[in-house]
């Protein structure tokens, strides 16, 4: 399906551009902050407005794109998948309007809406992305994406020990790694339908008994054009003949 494949193409550039924009973002930023001590929401509101934001939206549009490839492959994703990838969604999108606290200040109210609206999209995707794994579509690359599931999850609980218990001990690697494993988990779908073979609606000749095709096809007709022209005289006439 050529439209399947655009779809799959403009998730894949998406993905590509939003991962370009965060790492503009974060050379752009004070050298002072650490990538590993600090999550990609800080680095974010010290640029407020600016490419890592633009990075949430690209990701989200793209996302979107995955959606509707997904539904012009086969059956709709299920209902459930379908608001576990909407979640995701929209938790991006909140993320990035919504900003967090700046590093070493007490909380506000929208930095806890921040936090919440990331936690629902870090947990969303993979819940979503386990149920996608039973398409039928998706069966060649299912093992892969239970296996970047379960990776994701892994990760979500590192990120969440370290929030709390771990005194945010190496919490911006987590996170970093966390959503580089989720963000694998939507390629490998834009994937599968980059390269899903095209449908053939050639229409299929059933073959006729007696007749083969190409040279002998034509043979056959000629041969059958004669039997019809066999009137019941002529063929007693023929029979006579080989007495």
């Amino acid at each position: 399906m050529p439209e399947t494949r655009s779809t799959g193409l403009l998730a894949l550039g998406g993905i590509a551009v939003a991962a370009l924009l965060t790492v503009i973002g974060h050379l752009e930023v004070n050298d002072d902050l650490n990538p590993w001590a600090l999550t990609i929401s800080d680095f974010a509101v010290s640029d407020r407005g600016g490419v890592i934001d633009v990075a949430m939206v690209v990701l989200a549009l793209a996302t979107a794109a995955v959606m509707y490839g997904l539904r012009r492959t086969g059956p709709p994703p299920g209902r459930a998948a379908e608001l576990l990838l909407v979640a995701w969604v929209a938790g991006l999108l909140l993320a990035a309007v919504v900003p967090t606290n700046e590093p070493g200040t007490a909380m506000t109210a929208s930095a806890y809406v921040h936090r919440y609206a990331s936690v629902v999209a870090f947990l969303a995707l993979p819940v979503g992305g386990w149920l996608l794994a039973r398409r039928p579509d998706l069966t060649p690359t299912a093992r892969t994406l239970r296996a970047l599931v379960v990776l994701s999850l892994a990760l979500s609980a590192a990120m969440v020990w370290s929030a709390y218990p771990g005194d945010r001990l190496l919490i911006g690697l987590a996170e970093r790694l966390l959503i580089l494993t989720e963000v694998a988990v939507l390629a490998t779908v834009a994937v599968t339908q980059v390269r899903r073979a095209p449908v053939d609606h050639g229409v299929v000749v059933p073959h006729e008994r007696g007749v083969t095709p190409h040279n002998g096809h034509h043979k056959s007709m000629i041969d059958e054009d004669g039997a019809r022209a066999l009137t019941p005289v002529r063929g007693a006439l023929a029979g006579g003949r080989t007495r």
